[in-house]
């Protein structure tokens, strides 16, 4: 059974299907009805049958989406392809295809991408983080994406500029209504109007990074501005999450010298003697979200689940509410607590391991 990933961008829709392996199938991308909802789901319903007509089998269908499902409503928030918000794309899509469909935020699939069989592979937890036109972010524990009640885990980019210097208050306007976003000085057009802003200069990032290696010395100085940023909002980070490896995407990922100058910065604000987390690039580059998209389905049945050792989750006793860790002692034998049932009986009572 092949699993088919959608990434469902504003500009384009892509397909990719991967075999058991995680390796390549089939890929196709078509431009994205531009506001029409009807016609986005009538084109991610025409690339399924066209793999499956191609592959000669029927897969699993996950879609990454610029947005999230709302759980209080189960229609579709904060999309920037705003024909989706408040519509029941699960439901919807569900129905043409006549199956279950797996939906997460880009940002989560990205993640998942690289924490399956990408940079970040054989990670407990990974934090990754899309640098791009916006700022988005998503959290990958034990091979399984951390979603949340509300479903915003991971939303780094509407989080407040941490240890805000001085002329960095309130910080640019987001269209979030607020100020001083993370997304409004770490995102490419953010880096872009801050260097016009201060400096003059109208730069694409990567001429920036060009002009700094060179010996321009105001280009190197916004980027370090940049850098001690990005290291101030990703030691948030690590302060709360503690991933083992922090992964780059997007457009400014591909700034090689971010990999050692904020690893060096983020140690003055992380609140630890040491700091082990790794800052890496993307394995999978631009195919890490519709990849991501397709290992959604990385348990359906079949096929033993490898992101998700069951080492890792507490088995507990059928007679004891106690995780196995608290109920075992040394020799992992037995619990050497009493039983709640034998009152008045000093006799210990043993909990056999299952």
């Amino acid at each position: 059974m092949a699993r088919f990933g959608i990434d469902l961008g504003g500009s384009k829709i892509e397909l990719i299907a991967l075999g058991e392996d995680g390796s390549e199938r089939w890929r196709k991308r078509v431009p994205t009805p531009q506001g029409s909802y009807a016609g986005t789901l009538e084109a991610m319903a025409a690339l399924v049958a066209e793999a499956e007509q191609v592959l000669g089998e029927r897969g699993s269908v996950g879609i990454g989406t610029p947005g999230a499902i709302s759980p209080a409503s189960g229609l579709m928030k904060n999309a920037n392809s705003v024909c989706l918000n408040g519509r029941p794309l699960k439901q919807d899509i569900e129905a043409l295809l006549d199956r279950p469909v797996r939906i997460a935020n880009d940002a989560n699939c990205f993640a998942l991408s690289e924490a399956t069989d990408g940079a970040a592979a054989g990670a407990a937890v990974v934090f990754g983080v899309i640098l791009g036109t916006g700022c988005g972010g998503g959290v990958v524990v034990h091979g399984q994406v951390l979603t949340g009640p509300n479903a915003i885990a991971g939303e780094w980019g509407h989080n407040p500029l941490p240890w805000p210097r001085a002329g960095e208050l309130p910080g640019p306007a987001c269209y979030c209504g607020k100020h001083g976003c993370l997304e409004t000085w770490l995102s490419g057009p953010g880096l872009s109007r801050e260097v016009q802003r201060v400096d003059g200069l109208d730069l694409a990032p990567a001429d920036l990074a060009r002009q700094a290696a060179a010996g321009d010395a105001v280009c190197e100085a916004a980027l370090a501005r940049y850098e001690d940023r990005l290291a101030r909002g990703l030691a948030q980070v690590i302060n709360v999450l503690d991933p083992e490896v922090i992964v780059l995407g997007g457009g400014l990922s591909n700034l090689a010298r971010l990999y050692a100058n904020v690893p060096r910065r983020w140690g003055a604000y992380v609140f630890s003697d040491a700091v082990h987390t790794r800052l890496l690039p993307a394995r999978h580059g631009d195919s890490s979200g519709v990849r991501g998209a397709a290992w959604l389905w990385n348990d359906y049945p079949g096929r033993a689940c490898r992101l998700r050792p069951a080492a890792i989750w507490p088995r507990r006793c059928p007679r004891s509410r106690r995780p196995r860790s608290r109920r075992y002692g040394p020799d992992r034998r037995a619990w050497t607590g009493r039983s709640p049932r034998a009152a008045g009986n000093a006799a210990s009572w043993r909990c056999r391991r299952s």
